[in-house]
C-alpha cells in the first residue's frame, strides 16, 4: 500500500512539474518572433503570383510575426505585379522587402507596397515604365494606369507628422511624386530628376529620399535593425508539384501547349482512325487547363467553352457539308476558352478596364499567335513527312497505270446494257431491277417506275445502271 502511495505522489509531482514547465514555455514562446521568408528572383508572372499567394497563406497559418521578401527581379507583367502589391497592402502581417540587387519595373511596384524597404549596397529600384515584349513603350493609357498604381501604392503608407515648435506639418512617408517619376519621364522633381528621364534610385539615393529604410547585406541585418533578437526564420520551400505547376504556368509553355493541341487535332483529322496525334492533343489540353484550374484561375465555364468549341468544330467537319456557322463558332469558342482560362479572375475583380483590356490582349495574342504558328508548322511538317519517304506506309506512293489493268470504276456490269427486265421495286428514281433472275441496283433515267413494270437498261456510267420503261 505504501509503495502505491509513493508512486501516486511521484506521478502527481511529475505532472505538476510538467504543467509548470509547459506554462513557462508558453510564457517565453510569445517573445520569440516567427519570421517567414520567400523569394522573388525571377520574372513577375503567373508562377510568382502563385508562390506569393501560397507563401503568404502559409505565413498566416503559422501565425508569423513578420514576412520578408528577398527580391532580385527586372520586372514582368503589370497585372501580376498589381495582384501581388494588393496582396501585400492587405496583409495583416507586416511585409518587408530586401532588394538583393534589382527591383526594376514591376518589381519596384511590389517593393513600394511593402511596409519597409531594405537594399543591398549597390542595389537599384525604379524604371517602372510599361513596355511591350519587344521593349517598346506602350501607349499612354497603359502608362496612366501604372502611374496611378505607383502613386496610390506610395500614398497607402500614409504621412509622418512633423512638429516644429507650434507648427504641425505632414510629410508623405514615401513621396507619391517620386513613385510617379519612376514611370513617367515627363515628371520633374527638383534635385532628383529632370524631364525626359525615367527615375531609378541607387541604394544611397533611395535611402536619402525615403524609399529605403536601410542598407543591409542580408536578412539577419534587417532583424538586427528592427531590434528583433529572439526569432525563428521559416522559409518557403517549393515542392516538386509547386515546381511543375509553376513551370506549366509560364506563358511560353502555354504557347507551346496550345501549339500541340492545335497540331494534334490537325494531324488527327488528316489520318484515319484514332492515334497518337489525338493523344498528344488531349495530353496538352490537360497540361494546359489542369494547373490553371487547380490554382483557381480557370473556371468550369471557361473549360466548358473550350470543349463546346471542339465539339462544334468536329460537327462542322464530319456532319455538316461546307464550312459555316458551327465551324466559325467552334473556332471562336476554342480561342475564347483558351484566352479566358489564362486570365486570373482577380483581374476582372479590380474593375479597371485598362488592366482588364491589357490582360485580355496579352492572353489573346498568345493563343492566336500559337494557333497560327501551329497550323503553319503542321501543314509544312505534314507535307515534308509524306514526301520524304521517312514513313513510307503512311501514304500510298505507288502509281497505278491503266496499261497495267487499273480502272478507276467497276465496269463489270456493262454487259447488261441493252437487256430488258422488270422493276423489282419502285424506282424513285433509284431502286432495284430484275434481269435474268438476277437483282441489280438501278436508277430511272426519266421519272418514277412502278414495281413490276417492264424496263430496259440504256447505259452504265460511274458504276450506275440507268433504265427506262420498256
Amino acid at each position: 500500500m505504501s509503495r502505491l502511495i509513493i508512486i501516486k505522489v511521484v506521478i502527481i509531482l511529475f505532472t505538476c512539474f510538467s504543467l509548470t514547465s509547459a506554462q513557462e514555455v508558453n510564457k517565453t514562446d510569445p517573445e520569440k518572433k516567427l519570421v517567414y521568408k520567400f523569394d522573388i528572383k525571377e520574372q513577375i508572372a503567373q508562377p510568382i503570383w502563385r508562390i506569393t499567394k501560397k507563401a503568404m497563406l502559409e505565413a498566416e497559418e503559422m501565425n508569423a510575426d513578420l514576412i520578408i521578401i528577398q527580391m532580385n527581379t527586372y520586372g514582368g507583367l503589370v497585372d501580376m505585379a498589381d495582384s501581388i502589391r494588393t496582396k501585400i497592402l492587405n496583409s495583416e502581417i507586416p511585409v518587408y522587402v530586401f532588394i538583393d540587387d534589382n527591383a526594376a519595373s514591376a518589381g519596384a511596384l511590389i517593393a513600394i507596397a511593402c511596409e519597409k524597404i531594405y537594399i543591398r549596397p549597390g542595389g537599384k529600384i525604379g524604371a517602372a515604365t510599361v513596355v511591350n515584349q519587344t521593349g517598346e513603350v506602350v501607349p499612354d493609357k497603359f502608362q496612366s494606369y501604372m502611374r496611378a498604381t505607383m502613386r496610390a501604392t506610395a500614398e497607402a503608407h500614409g504621412k509622418d507628422t512633423i512638429i516644429t515648435g507650434n507648427d504641425t506639418t505632414y510629410k508623405w512617408k514615401r513621396d507619391p511624386k517620386i513613385a510617379e517619376a519612376m514611370v513617367d519621364p515627363s515628371v520633374a522633381i527638383p534635385g532628383i530628376i529632370d524631364t525626359g528621364k525615367v527615375l531609378t534610385f541607387t541604394a544611397e539615393e533611395a535611402l536619402h529620399n525615403g524609399y529605403c529604410e536601410g542598407l543591409i547585406n542580408n536578412v539577419t541585418d534587417i532583424l538586427k535593425t528592427n531590434n528583433i533578437a529572439n526569432y525563428d526564420i521559416a522559409e518557403f520551400k517549393a515542392t516538386t508539384i509547386d515546381k511543375i505547376i509553376s513551370f506549366l504556368l509560364n506563358p511560353l509553355i502555354h504557347g507551346l501547349l496550345i501549339m500541340i493541341i492545335i497540331g494534334g487535332l490537325y494531324f488527327e483529322l488528316q489520318t484515319p482512325g484514332v492515334g497518337f496525334p489525338l493523344a498528344a492533343a488531349i495530353t496538352a489540353a490537360v497540361l494546359f487547363f489542369a494547373p490553371l484550374y487547380l490554382e483557381g484561375i480557370a473556371q468550369n465555364w471557361e473549360l466548358a467553352i473550350f470543349i463546346l468549341g471542339i465539339i462544334l468544330l468536329l460537327v462542322e467537319i464530319f456532319a455538316i457539308p461546307g464550312f459555316g456557322v458551327a465551324g466559325i463558332s467552334g473556332i471562336a469558342l476554342i480561342i475564347g476558352g483558351l484566352t479566358l482560362a489564362m486570365i486570373d479572375n482577380i483581374v476582372f475583380d479590380t474593375g479597371d478596364m485598362s488592366l482588364i483590356f491589357n490582360a485580355i490582349i496579352k492572353a489573346l495574342l498568345i493563343v492566336v499567335v500559337s494557333m497560327f504558328i501551329s497550323l503553319l508548322l503542321s501543314i509544312y511538317i505534314g507535307k515534308q513527312v509524306l514526301t520524304s519517304g521517312i514513313f513510307p506506309h503512311i501514304a500510298l506512293s505507288d502509281t497505278q497505270q491503266k496499261s497495267e489493268g487499273f480502272i478507276g470504276v467497276d465496269d463489270s456490269l456493262k454487259f447488261i446494257v441493252g437487256k430488258e427486265g422488270t422493276a423489282y421495286t419502285v424506282l424513285r428514281p433509284s431502286g432495284k431491277i430484275l434481269i435474268d433472275q438476277e437483282i441489280y441496283d438501278a436508277k430511272s433515267e426519266y421519272g418514277f417506275i412502278d414495281r413490276g413494270e417492264n424496263i430496259k437498261v440504256i447505259k452504265y456510267e460511274t458504276g450506275q445502271l440507268y433504265v427506262v420503261k420498256g
